[in-house]
């Protein structure tokens, strides 16, 4: 027994330093892990902090950066605010004629189809002054010249023909009327810059002749005059161009309604004259 035990004791000695070693590793392996955790936690929030300086910066940048307008205000005084003060006029009375064309011509536009069909029935059976009616209660050229009609409708169909033509001729006039001024300020607008060119040319030779030397400095200030108003002067005219084109758009589609609702009153006139003869 006491043998046994002495055995057990003697074992306990020989394995009691290779699990303290075991122990030992392990606790190494862990401490070990953890340091990587910590290591990749520390670089996962140096990424971030990094993430967010950039972003803070970028914002910086954007939020501390001069806006649009103010670069636009910036380059129209360097462009020489006496001409530039011109071709800025120019794009304001154009796009006050476009605007008002654009609200009439707007206020002018009917659903014609509907319009005729209403009054083809009332024609029809026998109803002009409720025909008549409809009419002045409809807005637009299309309704006016269909009235004109109707005032002569016991008249000749060759007589109605004339006064519809008439009125028609007078009601596309009045579509056009003011669209002559935005092709005088298109026009004008790079011609204004043009001039704002050649007068910086001028006084790049000016001031090239004051110094008695040609450099860069002098000539780029009075280059800079000319390109700048030019550029907004072309810019003007872009512009009010595509304003005039959409007003012409509508003109012609508001003439071509006239058009067709006056050869369909022709001929609704010409049924209700047939049929009252019947």
């Amino acid at each position: 027994m006491a043998r046994f035990a002495m055995l057990l004791l003697l074992t306990g000695l020989l394995f009691s330093p290779a699990m303290a070693q075991n122990k030992s590793a392990g606790q190494a392996k862990t401490d070990t892990a953890k340091v990587d955790t910590t290591s990749n936690d520390d670089a996962l929030a140096a990424q971030l902090d990094e993430a967010v300086a950039d972003s803070s910066a970028l914002l910086g940048d954007g939020v501390t950066s001069e806006g649009f307008h103010q670069a636009l205000k910036t380059k129209f005084i360097e462009g020489d605010a006496g001409f530039m003060s011109l071709v800025a006029l120019a794009l304001v009375i154009g796009l006050a004629f476009c605007i008002e064309r654009i609200i009439y011509l707007s206020l002018s536009e009917i659903n014609a189809k509907k319009f005729m069909t209403d009054l083809d029935e009332r024609i029809m059976k026998g109803d002009i002054e409720g025909a008549k009616k409809l009419c002045r209660d409809t807005r637009g050229p299309v309704a006016s010249i269909c009235y004109q009609g109707l005032e002569r409708v016991h008249e000749s169909i060759d007589n109605i023909e004339r006064s519809v033509v008439s009125y028609g001729s007078v009601q596309a006039a009045n579509l056009e009327k003011g669209c002559s001024w935005i092709t005088l300020f298109i026009a004008m607008a790079p011609s204004l810059g043009f001039l704002g060119t050649v007068i910086g040319m001028v006084m790049a030779f000016d001031q090239i002749q004051t110094a008695g030397d040609i450099s860069p400095t002098i000539v780029a200030s009075g280059m800079k005059v000319a390109l700048l108003t030019t550029i907004f002067g072309i810019i003007v005219a872009l512009i009010l161009q595509v304003f005039y084109n959409y007003i012409l758009s509508k003109i012609e589609h508001i003439t071509s309604q006239m058009e067709e609702s006056a050869i369909t009153l022709l001929d609704v006139v010409m049924k209700y004259k047939l049929k009252k003869e019947c």
